[in-house]
């Protein structure tokens, strides 16, 4: 796909959601970190419903661990692999409680080194949370850079180089968010709804549908 193209397609979907977002509910940098650990392999449906309980009761680093991990699984149990998330909550924030005086780090490394926290949970929250320009890439973005050739790669870190490289900077703070929501409504994993997609036109996918 040539950048002209490219850039068309993100002009459109500027056009279509000026100001996109998460799914996630949250108020805090904090708020946010535990939402995305949490969402790993579950939706941001089932996560909310979850934080909706949780963060009432412990929405910083000091009452989640006063909490403590049963106290969590109590919270989170509906979400998938609520153990294992309890238990990297709790470190998580004993973490930000002894290295980063209870704050949420603007830093990848310091980030990446909570527990239960990858490079695309990092990257979410550097730039839903801090304003960085960076691009997380989860299954949802994966599909659409290939499907639609608009970056291309093997591997979720090619599609995320990709897409660094290739998206102009106007455009990287919200790309994140416009890609994921293509990919979870529109550009769908099994049949995607061509037929309702405002960048059709534009698309390389050799396989369109008519469904809408």
């Amino acid at each position: 796909m040539n950048k002209e193209k490219r850039r068309m397609i993100l002009e459109r979907l500027r056009e279509d959601n000026p100001h996109p977002t998460t799914e996630l509910n949250f108020s805090s940098p904090f708020e946010l970190l535990i939402a995305v650990l949490l969402s790993a392999q579950a939706t941001d449906v089932s996560v909310n419903k979850a934080t909706a309980r949780l963060y009432p009761v412990a929405n910083t680093p000091q009452a989640m661990l006063d909490l403590g991990v049963d106290g969590v699984k109590e919270y989170i149990k509906t979400i998938g692999l609520f153990n294992s998330k309890a238990e990297h909550v709790i470190k998580t924030s004993r973490i930000l409680l002894e290295r980063h005086a209870g704050e949420v780090p603007q830093n990848r490394q310091a980030l990446e080194a909570l527990p239960g926290v990858g490079r695309k949970t990092a990257n979410v929250v550097l730039n839903t949370a801090f304003g960085w320009p960076t691009i997380a890439v989860d299954t949802h973005i994966f599909r659409v850079a290939n499907r639609t050739h608009f970056a291309p790669g093997s591997n979720v870190e090619q599609v995320e180089d990709k897409l660094l490289k290739v998206v102009p900077s106007e455009f990287k703070l919200n790309c994140h968010h416009w890609l994921i929501l293509l990919g979870r409504y529109t550009c769908v994993a099994r049949k995607p709804r061509c037929g309702a997609c405002i960048i059709e036109d534009l698309c390389e996918y050799d396989q369109k549908t008519e469904i809408t």
